[in-house]
């Protein structure tokens, strides 16, 4: 297969270094270090993703169907004058039963506009990592191995401190700083939400009028189950890891990963846990596994943030620690990379059920939908509720469009107002 030059040069005013991207022979995707050229980085998100659409065409998947009205008048033009057709149909041939024929069309052009979709991600998010592993990573490594690999000898230092305790350093590691880091976030939070104060700040509340104030019973009960999770549950498991890891190499090694390596993880980790993430959670929405084990998330129609944690034990294994421990194992991360991951994580599912639209954090109206209507939006990303049509219904809501980053101080509920109820 000939080589597909996906980045030229494009005029604009930054210059960014990149790698070009290339097919060798046997169909693998290469590359190879060029020199730095200017180019459009939205021109090439564009090239890629039609690059890998052609490339779906080769394979033999079929094509999306035309559509119906096109379809039925040249069935109708080629038919007239030709008479009734004859019901037997012509030997050999099978006749579609009961609609089949076209339930298999529909099939098809499903199948095809998720390969479509899918193809347009991969290629974006690929030239984008392409873009901006070659140009802003490099700045950010300085910073990452700044003053002297400042971070590399505070490790060092902490090695020595721990010599021959790495277990210990591992626990602290994967147990007290995440879980640090959850209680001093969810503390302010909590204070709001106890408090009502400062009053700017229920401005920003998504469902109005709900937890005004919270429940204090409710939240002690949830607090304790959460207690019981984070304590009782999550350490036999982080216990497990630990081996597991070691057969991957050590996660105490010495030197550090650099900021393009915990890039790449971050990325695999996010990947991963999307994925497991959105079938473990789908999953315990069968009726079955929802009323012995999911209901008891679902108890809060209106989150907060401390509730991220408040679930089943079964459900705190499956769909809260396996989908982010799968990550490090995979990749056989360094311990800061667990770390740094492990406690992302739980600030973002923190934000996700905090209940308020926040300037400069990413928006929960997501996760929240979730919670007020059960049976949408199951993922983290939102790109297998795309995929799967699970996001249908709340891409007709106002919450969809206040699903942005909110960049100004004004709340998007005042910018981004509900419809006016109808009065009979």
């Amino acid at each position: 297969m000939p080589s597909f030059k996906l980045l030229r040069e494009v005029p604009i005013s930054s210059r960014l270094s990149f790698k070009e991207m290339s097919f060798s022979k046997k169909g693998v995707l290469c590359l190879q270090s060029t020199q730095t050229q200017t180019f459009s980085v939205v021109t090439c998100l564009a090239r890629a993703s039609r690059l890998l659409c052609n490339l779906i065409t080769v394979t033999g998947l079929p094509k999306p169907p035309r559509s119906r009205a096109a379809g039925q008048r040249r069935s109708d033009s080629s038919r007239r004058g030709r008479g009734p057709r004859r019901s037997g149909g012509q030997p050999g041939r099978r006749r579609d039963v009961g609609g089949a024929g076209t339930r298999s069309k529909a099939e098809e052009g499903h199948t095809w506009g998720s390969m479509r979709r899918t193809a347009f991600i991969l290629g974006s998010g690929l030239l984008l990592l392409v873009a901006f592993w070659n140009s802003a990573t490099w700045h950010l490594q300085r910073f990452w191995g700044a003053s002297g690999y400042f971070w590399q000898a505070q490790w060092e230092r902490l090695l020595s401190t721990f010599e021959g305790k790495e277990w210990t350093l591992y626990i602290i590691g994967v147990t007290q700083v995440p879980n640090l880091l959850f209680w001093s976030f969810n503390g302010l939070l909590l204070a709001v939400d106890t408090t009502g104060k400062p009053h700017f700040i229920s401005r920003y509340r998504i469902q109005v009028g709900k937890n005004e104030p919270v429940d204090a019973e409710k939240l002690r009960q949830s607090i304790r189950t959460v207690l019981f999770n984070q304590w009782v549950i999550s350490p036999p498991m982080l216990v497990l890891l630990y081996p597991i890891l070691k057969l991957w190499g050590d996660p105490c090694r010495r030197e550090l990963p650099t900021f393009r390596w915990f890039l790449l993880e971050l990325a695999v980790f996010t990947l991963i846990e999307e994925v497991l993430f959105y079938y473990s959670h789908r999953l315990l929405h069968h009726p079955t596994f929802y009323r012995k084990i999911h209901k008891k998330h679902h108890e809060w129609t209106a989150p907060i943030g401390v509730i991220s944690l408040y679930a089943h034990p079964i459900e705190h294994v499956v769909s809260n620690m396996l989908p982010v421990m799968v990550g490090p194992i995979v990749m056989g991360s360094h311990l800061s990379s667990i770390t740094m991951w492990f406690s992302l994580a739980l600030i973002i599912t923190t934000i996700s059920h905090c209940g308020y639209h926040l300037p400069f954090l990413p928006s929960p109206e997501f996760h929240d939908y979730h919670h007020l209507k059960f049976n949408q939006c199951y993922g983290v990303l939102g790109v297998l509720d795309h995929l799967h049509g699970t996001d249908t219904v709340f891409k007709q809501t106002k919450a969809y469009e206040r699903h942005i980053l909110l960049l100004g101080f004004t709340p998007l509920s005042e910018s981004i107002p509900d419809a006016p109820k109808k009065t009979e």
